[in-house]
This record gives C-alpha cells, sequence and structure tokens, in this order.
C-alpha cells in the first residue's frame, strides 16, 4: 500500500469516528463480543498435548483470540502441576512455552527461630492435603481428579474430587489509545486455575494464570488461620489480642519451571541491566541497558532495573527476533533457605537467590531437601553443572513473604499473596488483538500519528 492510500485510509476512518460522535450512531463502534465473556476454543488453534494420565487437557480461546491449552495434573507433593503448555496466537499455529511448571518447596521460619517448616517435602500440597472445592470457592468450573487417600496411589485407595477450579475472569483495560488516527480502546479477559491445599493451620491457594496476552502470573495465596501454637513477645510478633503477640515468619516459596519453548534443548538465558551512566542529557540522566548471556548454570539476584529472559535464538516471529519469556519477580523479600544455609559447606555458591538456571535433571525436583545423589537443592545443582552449556534451562523463581500479622487476620485470615510474572518479549511481531487501523504500527511509526489527540 502507498503511503497516499493508507493516510487517505487513516483520514477516512477520522471523518466516520467524527460523525459517529456526532449523531451517536451505536453501529460504529466496534461491535465485537464482550471480552468478559468466554469463547469456545477453536479447534485448529487446541495443541495437540499428549496429557499423560491421570493428566488433564484444558483448552481456551481468550478475548485476543489466543488460544491457550495445557495439561494439569495433581502431584502428592507439590499438589496443582501443570505440563505442555502452548499458546496458539490468532490465526497461528500453537506455540510451545513451558514443559512442566510446580512449586518445588515452601519453607516457613518462625522468627522465634523455635519453628520451621519444608511444607512441600515434608507434608505436600497433594493427596489428603488438597481440599475438596465447591461452588463458593468457585466462580467458574469445578474440575474432577482422582486423587489417592496415601501416598501417590500405588498403594490403597483414591477418590474422585472436584480440586481444580478454571475461571475465564474480567481481567481489565487492555490498551486505550486517544489517538487521532484510530482511537481504539477494550478490555480482556484471562484463564485462571486454581486448587487449596492444607497445612497446619494454613491453606494455600495455588493459583496460574493465563492472559489475553500470552502472560502467565503464578501466585500463591494464604489464608487459613495463624497457628494458636505460635504466640511469643513483641520483639517477635505483632499484638491482635490483649498483649498476645502471634509470631511473626516468612513464607519463601520457589517455584521450578522447564522451559519447552520451540520445543527441548536449544534455547539460552540471559540477563538485562539498566545502568546509570553518571552523565545527563538535555533532559534527563542517561541509562545504558545491556544482556548479558548466561551462559552455564548460575544463581541470580534481583536488583533496580534487573529482569531476565529464556529465548530460543532459532525461533524468530515476523521480525525476525528470536522469541522469548521474560521472568518479572515482582516484589519479594529476598531470602535464604534455612536448609540452604546449613548445609552451605558443601558447596561453592552462596547460599541466596532469587532466579537460580539450571539445566533439567530428572532427579533435581526439589529446591530443597531433594531426593536422590544429584544434589540437596538448587545451589547444590547449580555448583554440579557449572561446566555444562546452559540450554535446556529450567528456572527456579524464588519470591518470598515475610508475614507480620494483623489484628484482621482473626479469623480466618485474609489471603495473602505471592508471587512472580512470566511475560511474552517478541513471541510475536505485534500484540495479538491489533486494533482496527493500527495494523501498520510495527516500528517508528508515520508523521500523523504524532499529532495531539483531543480529550
Amino acid at each position: 500500500m502507498s503511503r497516499h492510500a493508507y493516510t487517505y485510509r487513516r483520514l477516512l476512518r477520522i471523518v466516520a469516528g467524527g460523525l459517529c460522535l456526532i449523531f451517536f450512531v451505536t453501529a460504529c463502534t466496534r461491535g465485537d463480543t464482550s471480552p468478559k465473556d468466554a469463547k469456545t476454543a477453536d479447534s485448529s488453534a487446541v495443541a495437540s498435548s499428549s496429557c499423560k494420565e491421570p493428566a488433564k487437557k484444558v483448552s481456551q480461546t481468550l478475548s485476543s483470540g489466543a488460544t491457550w491449552t495445557m495439561c494439569w495434573g495433581v502431584h502428592p507433593d507439590f499438589g496443582l502441576s501443570l505440563s505442555e503448555v502452548f499458546i496458539a496466537p490468532p490465526g497461528k499455529d500453537p506455540i510451545r512455552i513451558i514443559d512442566s511448571a510446580s512449586i518445588a518447596q515452601l519453607e516457613v521460619p518462625y522468627d522465634t527461630g523455635k519453628r520451621n517448616t519444608s511444607d512441600i517435602t515434608a507434608a505436600g500440597f497433594g493427596g489428603r492435603k488438597m481440599k475438596t472445592l465447591k461452588a463458593d470457592a468457585c466462580a467458574g468450573d469445578l474440575n474432577s481428579m482422582e486423587i489417592p487417600k496415601i501416598g501417590d496411589g500405588k498403594y490403597g485407595e483414591s477418590e474422585t474430587r472436584n480440586v481444580l477450579c478454571t475461571e475465564v475472569i474480567d481481567d481489565g483495560l487492555a490498551y486505550h489509545s486517544s489517538d487521532l488516527v484510530a482511537p481504539a480502546s477494550d478490555r480482556k479477559n484471562a484463564l485462571r486455575l486454581s486448587t487449596v491445599s492444607r497445612v497446619g493451620w494454613y491453606e494455600y491457594v495455588s493459583q496460574y494464570t493465563f492472559g489475553s496476552d500470552g502472560s502467565i502470573d503464578v501466585q500463591l495465596g494464604a489464608t487459613g488461620d495463624l497457628s494458636p501454637a505460635d504466640y511469643t513477645d513483641k520483639d517477635h510478633g505483632w499484638d491482635v489480642g490483649d498483649d498476645e503477640h502471634a509470631a511473626s515468619h516468612s513464607h519463601n516459596a520457589v517455584w521450578k519451571v522447564r522451559w519447552g519453548l520451540g520445543g527441548e534443548g536449544g534455547m539460552k538465558a540471559q540477563q538485562f541491566d539498566a545502568t546509570p551512566t553518571g552523565e545527563s542529557g538535555p533532559e534527563s540522566p542517561i541509562m545504558t541497558g545491556k544482556l548479558k548471556d548466561i551462559e552455564h548454570p548460575a544463581l541470580a539476584r534481583w536488583q533496580d532495573r534487573r529482569w531476565w529472559r529464556v529465548l530460543n535464538p532459532d525461533v524468530l516471529n515476523d521480525d525476525g527476533h528470536p522469541i522469548s519469556y521474560e521472568i518479572d519477580t515482582g516484589k519479594s523479600d529476598s531470602f535464604e533457605f534455612v536448609d540452604d544455609v546449613e548445609h552451605a559447606h558443601s558447596h561453592g555458591e552462596e547460599p541466596g537467590y532469587d532466579v537460580g538456571f539450571t539445566n533439567f535433571n530428572d532427579c533435581e525436583q526439589y529446591a530443597t531437601n531433594n531426593r536422590g545423589d544429584c544434589g540437596r537443592g538448587v545451589p547444590e545443582f547449580v555448583d554440579d553443572g557449572k561446566g555444562q552449556k546452559l540450554d535446556d534451562v529450567v528456572s527456579w523463581v524464588a519470591v518470598g513473604f515475610h508475614h507480620v500479622p494483623r489484628d484482621e487476620e482473626q479469623s480466618p485470615m485474609e489471603m495473602h499473596w505471592q508471587g512472580f510474572k512470566l511475560l511474552p518479549r517478541d513471541l510475536t511481531a505485534q500484540r495479538f488483538d491489533i486494533p482496527e487501523g493500527h495494523e501498520e504500527v510495527n516500528g517508528v511509526p508515520d508523521s500523523e500519528w504524532n499529532q495531539e489527540p483531543t480529550n
């Protein structure tokens, strides 16, 4: 299309938009189905995931036209576990994003020093710990799974229970552009999967939210009740009664994500840092942004203006950029696992990390107290693999929450959350749901887009 024809077409849209406003003609609006409404998954967009029994498949097309497909199951220790996670952008073939994902440890040390639990390896989120859900806990669909009464089900009986809630939720404003050329705005929805597991006095919600933009929001929610066995003094807790101090404590969680971008192997990990140069331009300080390859298994710490991504350099989007996902740890009370500190003498790595990167090893399952002869936890996994080239990437994402109780948490406790987000970076050349008139905006826009919008 010539630039003149392109500009002429844009002017027609502006005129049409003006007439729409003058005469309040509702036919001039976009007329799409509300993004809050669920769409039946297009069979051509559903990935052919071969969910291994007893895992089951979930597929959902969202407001952007993108379709998520994945397998879900219940592990006796990890609880809700996902595998073979695909997304099909509108009109495109499904892209494999994640091979498997689950929580890999939850350590709860109390500030008094008198209690510390490793909830995943000592109790587990599956089996009898996983709660049966009812309609009052799920606004969407309840999904059943055969849950063993003992261990992994090799011995004893199992029972079929509703344990997974799948919901299509309103996810707020997707975009708002008030430019003169092609004004546009719309809302979006998301697919949310969640389960509830009870360990001690706490009840934990394992939650994954799959966005219409390709994002994945991973969260651990905590409710239930404050431990009645853990009351202390004012130096180690908070007064929630009549000089009765509930002990402060931490929820230190690590998730394990085995990536599958474009298939197994051939992937890379990178760290991005934006650093002040100490110099200033005419209006602002000058920053430099640089990517650094993480060539071997490593532990990484978060700092301001730092993030990480996993990419497949051999799989390119339509702009010729390698597809990748960014790891955004968000707000975290960074921590060191007590178990890692106690065993730090046995390996060369410092025990603390916000993200760890290793190659996949089937023996490396738990972030601490790992079973088998391949290392006790993530620092040892990294130390043992230092000589390897990092290509079959596993990310160990650590997010901590230091919980100082409040009066309002009795009883039961209001939900508190911790987690991280996985953001598509160059998965496609443009956004999934390009509004009419924005199709040509890819790179520096034409000068007509520089006009100042009106209210």
